[in-house]
């Protein structure tokens, strides 16, 4: 307590007590982050040194908002305490050990706070923004790691073998269509079948499961790819509201990205001048390199529909096709038969996109469908029998 801030004041109101309180905790963790970051730096060299500093000069610079809210209230600035048992564990391994070995646990927790500031009043403009480039620096600077400070293309090209094509994920949601499709609707088929029904029934069953699956996904897909998209275009407005009310503090964050991929400070901040004369590039760049996201390719809700509709589709038809052309045992042995190659199918696919063994995969995924299509006869069958 000083002379020019006496204290808490007496007439203050429950609500500006609780905002004092709020103020308070934001204040405490952004000095907690910002001691993490100093930390940090004492266990780096280099490039990677100055990138900690200089997120912990961002962070002291939020605290200080904060302090200023404190005493726009009239309330006590509480001096810098300890900076918490977390930040000294992490400051000591860091040290003991290796930046690397503590910097996915900083990164989770970053990326786990990048929206604290989104629809904060009190916050100040930027630093909504600054949060979620932090995590999107600790990102840049893990995957540096991973790739090795000097294996440059060598390093690119070895991880970019171990890719697989399907880049827009369209096949592998295409095949896990026809998974849910052939599984769910193989156990429906064999319920019935277990329990005795007539071909028809069997048929219709096997049918009315089929619809029903394909417009359930095809319906669901649509709604969760609307939301996905909408979410992301509102992130993009976001960044474009940001790029016009302040440009400087925007090319900042873009060099500080540039730096944590591996140029030093001079380059970076040529790189993002450059790309800054463009306000259609500044949007595009700081969209992919701050929020991970592609403007061109947010994804079509009716496209995810369609594409989960006919993939549900093909997997679940697979049983009901011998109920269209026979009867009796023939249908339910080609039944089982067409499943059991469908299963094994699908699974040795997954197992290819997965970059593991066809062969396991395939069998793997045969053993948990049939087992569940089994456990769904003998319960058909136990009911059937009992009915009878």
């Amino acid at each position: 307590m000083n002379a020019e801030n006496p204290g808490p004041r007496a007439s203050a109101t429950p609500a500006d007590r609780r905002t004092a309180a709020r103020f308070r905790a934001v204040l405490e963790a952004e000095r907690r982050s910002a001691a993490l970051y100093r930390g940090l730096a004492a266990g780096a060299t280099g490039e990677r040194q100055r990138v900690f500093l200089e997120l912990s000069a961002v962070e002291e610079r939020h605290a200080r908002h904060w302090a200023d809210k404190l005493t726009a209230l009239g309330e006590d600035v509480p001096e810098p305490g300890s900076p918490g048992l977390r930040a000294r564990v992490l400051c000591w391994l860091a040290r003991r050990f290796s930046v690397d070995a503590v910097l996915p646990m900083v990164e989770r927790a970053e990326h786990a706070d990048a929206g604290m500031y989104e629809d904060d009043p009190d916050a100040a403009p930027g630093m909504a923004v600054d949060e979620r480039s932090h995590a999107r620096v600790l990102t840049r600077l893990r995957g540096q790691t991973a790739a090795g400070p000097d294996e440059g293309g060598r390093g690119i090209a070895r991880r970019e073998r171990r890719h697989r094509g399907d880049r827009s994920g369209a096949l592998r949601a295409a095949v896990f269509g026809v998974n849910d499709g052939l599984v769910s609707n193989s156990a429906l088929v064999m319920g019935f079948a277990g329990s005795g029904a007539a071909a028809t029934t069997i048929l219709f069953a096997g049918v009315a499961g089929l619809l029903a699956g394909a417009f359930s996904m095809a319906a669901g897909e649509y709604i969760s790819m609307r939301s996905q998209r909408e979410a992301y275009e509102r992130e993009i407005a976001l960044e474009a509201d940001e790029l016009r009310e302040d440009p400087e503090a925007e090319a900042e964050e873009l060099a500080l990205i540039y730096r944590a991929k591996g140029l030093d400070r001079t380059e970076a901040e040529r790189v993002a001048r450059t790309i800054m004369k463009d306000d259609r590039a500044a949007l595009d760049t700081m969209a992919r390199e701050e929020l991970g996201l592609d403007p061109g390719e947010l994804g079509s809700p009716w496209s995810a529909a369609v594409s989960s509709l006919f993939a549900f589709a093909a997997g679940a038809v697979v049983v009901v096709l011998p109920y269209l052309f026979g009867s009796g045992t023939a249908a339910l042995v080609t039944a089982v038969a067409l499943a059991a190659a469908a299963l094994f199918t699908v699974g040795a696919v997954l197992g290819l996109l997965n970059g593991r063994s066809p062969l396991r995969s395939g069998a793997r995924q045969f053993l948990v469908g049939a087992g569940a299509a089994a456990a769904v006869f003998g319960i058909g069958h136990a009911i059937g029998t009992g009915a009878a």
